[in-house]
């Protein structure tokens, strides 16, 4: 049913139940005044014949026949307009308009009373006289067919009513519904799954229908945005299956010819430790790329709420202290500035701390084998600013455009070739940038992260596990020496 029906119906409905419910309240108000001005007649013409009365029952009293007719007759002409009722010890006198002797009459009354005879109603008024009572009558002027009249009219009133009133807002109902029609006619063959095109703003003077419209692009530019965070998760699903896939089978090749070499019956006890002790270098690779590979997801899918204002000089403390914990020759030193706070993801920060760490623990010894790490983290402006260099070999210039894609290693490297991807990842995600340069007396490496103070806006670049080029993967782990 349309809401102008709906409205005109429930305004046809509602306006002669008003109608009637007037019409009662002012048949009441009525018929009391109408009561109010017959009462004080009644009062007027009870003082005036009260002596009349009086004389009527003492003659009766007296047993003097003659003069009780004359006060009787000359009773009634005092009446005038009244019914009159005079009730004493020897009989009762009536005269005029009154109920009949059938009709019951209160015992005691403080004031005009309605008294019932048959269908007809009268108001009545009692006076104490001495020796009796008296009562004046007049018919009940409320039941009269003037209020009866007002009465049918008030309720043909409402029967027209009904149909006037309902079909009125009929109309104004459907020309207030008109802009909802039109949002109606503009937004029915909108489909989000198959069609990219949206309602445009538009202004009606309706507050109602204007906010319906905000709120309806409002839903559908949530479900534009869940839609491309869905095929984002499953483009980087895809990506991991497919990356994981690619880098895992080279190794798990490698530790099934192990696991064969195993098998061979009189196998020299030197080559199944040698056989053994790769197995075991092929698993904890593995493992190290697995989580890599999840860290490097997580990442892709981090939402802005998640973000935080994060203390960048605890999170470098708690970092160099895993990394003292683990390897407790090496020599790192750590000048952090208090209370550098930045807005951001904390477990992708400690992440992007712990891989540059890792990075230069793994890369950056000295010719004596010792890593000498130092980790500034500082303000510089608007931004903070995150130092790692270490004293090993350095990186050549030629190689530092390339050394933040996946899956990038060096000759050497043991490692998974996703690290610094995830350092340049978390950068990207903050807004920042990352840069290497050789280290400040000429030997090792220099990493530099700055991070915006401000936070403003949506996280950055976060197509790292999908977007990278699968040209530039290596075929497979580089075996340590043994």
């Amino acid at each position: 049913m349309r809401l102008s029906t709906r409205v005109g119906l429930a305004v046809g409905c509602t306006v002669p139940l008003l109608v009637l419910a007037s019409g009662w309240l002012l048949t009441q108000l009525v018929a009391r005044d109408l009561h109010r001005a017959g009462d004080q007649h009644l009062r007027q013409r009870a003082a005036a014949i009260a002596p009349d009365a009086r004389a009527l029952l003492r003659a009766s009293a007296g047993h003097r026949p003659k003069i009780a007719d004359q006060r009787e007759r000359r009773l009634f002409s005092a009446a005038l307009d009244v019914g009159v009722r005079v009730q004493g010890p020897d009989g009762v006198f009536s005269g005029g308009p009154q109920p009949g002797p059938s009709a019951r009459l209160p015992r005691r009354a403080a004031g005009p009373v309605t008294i019932r005879d048959g269908a007809r109603s009268w108001r009545g008024l009692a006076r104490p006289v001495p020796g009796g009572t008296l009562w004046v009558f007049a018919p009940d002027t409320a039941d009269r067919a003037q209020v009866l009249l007002v009465r049918r009219r008030v309720v043909f009133t409402a029967l027209l009513a009904a149909p006037a009133s309902g079909l009125l807002a009929w109309v104004l109902a459907s020309g207030a519904s008109a802009p909802l029609r039109r949002l109606t006619r503009r937004t029915a063959g909108l489909d989000p799954r198959t069609s990219g095109v949206r309602p445009e703003p538009e202004r009606t003077g309706v507050t109602e229908v204007d906010e319906l419209s905000a709120t309806l692009r409002t839903v559908l530019a949530r479900y534009d945005e869940q839609a491309a965070r869905t095929a984002e998760a499953l483009d980087t699903a895809r990506s991991f299956s497919s990356a994981a896939a690619h880098e895992l089978r080279t190794p798990l090749m490698s530790m099934g010819t192990n696991l064969d070499v195993l098998g061979l019956p009189g196998l020299p006890e030197p080559d199944r430790d040698e056989a053994l002790t790769d197995l075991r270098l092929e698993h904890a690779r593995l493992l190290h790329l697995l989580v890599m590979l999840r860290e490097l997801g997580r990442g892709d899918l981090v939402e802005a709420e998640t973000f935080d204002a994060v203390e960048l000089a605890d999170l470098a403390d708690a970092a160099v202290a895993e990394v003292r914990r683990r390897d407790r020759g090496a020599d790192i030193a750590l000048a952090a500035e208090p209370g550098l706070t930045v807005p951001g993801w904390e477990p992708g920060l400690r992440l992007l701390l712990d891989n540059l760490l890792a990075n230069a623990l793994a890369h950056g010894r000295d010719p004596a084998g010792v890593a000498r790490i130092r980790v500034d983290v500082r303000r510089a402006g608007e931004q903070a600013v995150v130092v790692v260099t270490d004293q090993g070999p350095g990186i050549p210039p030629a190689c530092r455009e390339r050394l933040f894609e996946r899956f990038q290693r060096g000759p050497d490297s043991t490692g998974s070739g996703l690290g610094l991807t995830l350092v340049a990842q978390q950068t990207a995600l903050h807004r920042g940038s990352v840069g290497v340069t050789d280290g400040p007396y000429g030997t090792g490496a220099r990493f530099e992260v700055r991070l915006p103070l401000d936070g403003t806006g949506a996280p950055g670049r976060r197509d790292w596990l999908i977007g990278t080029a699968g040209a530039n993967r290596s075929q497979g782990f580089p075996k340590e020496t043994s």
